[in-house]
């Protein structure tokens, strides 16, 4: 679409056309083109032929995990129940999608309204994320119509997993509401729009309290097999904060990541506003995450010396520990702290990408790696690596679907009839 654009192009952003029209719903789905020049467009895109080999691959084995069960497309055991279904798209995609909640935060509670321009990325990013780690949860259980149980059938108000289940659920509710605005703007729905602004305030201090307390929550998830993980990626008494400290630096990394993908390959579809703001929103952003990455790499450090870990780290675990640590947090960190001293916002999209990396590898550690250290590592298997691939992709589809229409990356242009 950045060539399109590139040949007077110009996509919608108002009710109307010039003519005075107003555009239909169909003509808003297909960009304001015709469907055949929508699909020539597509075809022109190599990025979806990429995207197709992946479908044509990955659905046949999706539907087959369905079809023969869990052991037919994963090394699901006893030892390692959690596979790469979980640990990606769960325990890593959430903490990645905590930028909901903080933008969130930031522009509504403390009236920061200077990160509007980004506000709703940040949103749609933390929706996305915690929605698609649902699918994610739902291959990997494979009886989605049991989603229910450990909230209303086979409730344990004391697990942990009764915590995260009605968290997730009640803060996807909230994210949902936040985005109603957006919707509501491309849709031609002003009372939605306004009923959701009233209540914007409660809306944001649920998603601060849902938000905190299951990042928090997946992280104690490992306190129920204390013996099974290394000592250097478990801490009983800190490990809900290794993970909420984590997401926090984690989810500020993601929505950089985005918005600066976004710049590259979307470019047709941000407005002035977003682009000339968002090397100083960069670098506000970047603050943020580099006061998370001290704060987390502190409480590491804490948690070893409280546990007298200290041996762990001259044998070869250690090493891989300090190699983890150095790459996903230190290295970012003075990446940040550099990018904002100079007021570099290249440099500080660079950390971003760094940054979630590292989210990822302590993730996949924790889960995996470090993981019955004592026994055997765990290797995924192809089908199952291969399904994550596809769903994950379906979770890029669905993103750019959403910044293509919904006013996220640029401003509706409202009816003063409606305003």
């Amino acid at each position: 679409m950045n060539n399109a654009a590139s040949n007077k192009f110009v996509p919608i952003v108002s009710h109307t056309k010039e003519s005075g029209e107003r555009w239909t719903v169909k003509e808003k789905i297909f960009l304001g083109l015709t469907p055949g020049d929508y699909f020539k467009e597509q075809l022109r895109n190599p990025f979806n032929w990429i995207l197709w080999i992946i479908y044509a691959v990955g659905i046949p084995l999706l539907i087959g995990r369905f079809i023969f069960g869990l052991g037919w497309a994963t090394h699901g055991s006893y030892e390692y129940p959690w596979g790469l279904f979980l640990n990606w798209g769960l325990f890593t995609m959430v903490p990645l999608s905590a930028s909901g909640f903080m933008l969130g935060t930031t522009v509504e509670l403390f009236g920061r309204k200077d990160f509007k321009p980004i506000e709703r990325l940040g949103l749609l990013n933390g929706l996305l994320g915690y929605f698609f780690a649902v699918v994610f949860l739902q291959v990997d259980l494979g009886q989605p119509w049991r989603l229910i149980y450990p909230m209303f059938v086979s409730l344990g108000p004391a697990a942990v997993l009764f915590l995260v289940a009605w968290h997730v659920a009640t803060y996807l509710s909230v994210q949902i509401a936040e985005l109603v605005p957006s919707f509501s703007e491309w849709m031609g729905f002003p009372t939605a729009k306004r009923f959701v602004k009233s209540i914007v305030l409660g809306l944001t201090v649920a998603g601060i309290i849902l938000s905190t307390l299951h990042q928090g929550a997946l992280g104690s998830l490992y306190t129920y097999a204390p013996g099974k993980l290394h000592p250097l990626w478990y801490s009983s008494e800190f490990q809900w904060i290794h993970f909420l400290t984590s997401a926090i630096f984690g989810g500020l990394s993601m929505l950089l990541v985005v918005s600066t993908l976004s710049k590259w390959f979307m470019r047709w579809r941000c407005d002035d506003n977003f682009l000339d703001n968002l090397d100083k929103l960069t670098l506000g952003i970047s603050k943020g995450a580099a006061l998370a990455l001290i704060t987390y790499l502190i409480i590491k450090v804490i948690a070893v010396a409280h546990d007298n870990e200290w041996g762990y780290l001259f044998t070869g675990w250690g090493q891989y520990y300090a190699f983890e640590m150095v790459f996903g947090t230190i290295i970012p960190l003075v990446l940040f702290t550099a990018a904002i001293r100079n007021q570099n916002a290249g440099l500080a999209r660079f950390a971003a990408f760094i940054a979630v990396l590292g989210i990822a590898l302590n993730r996949m550690n924790t889960g995996m790696v470090a993981f019955n250290w004592e026994i055997y590592q765990e290797i995924p298997h192809w089908r199952e690596v291969i399904i994550a691939i596809t769903v994950y992709t379906t979770y890029i589809v669905v993103y750019r679907a959403i910044l293509a229409r919904m006013p996220i990356l640029y401003t509706w242009k409202e009816e003063k009839s409606s305003s």
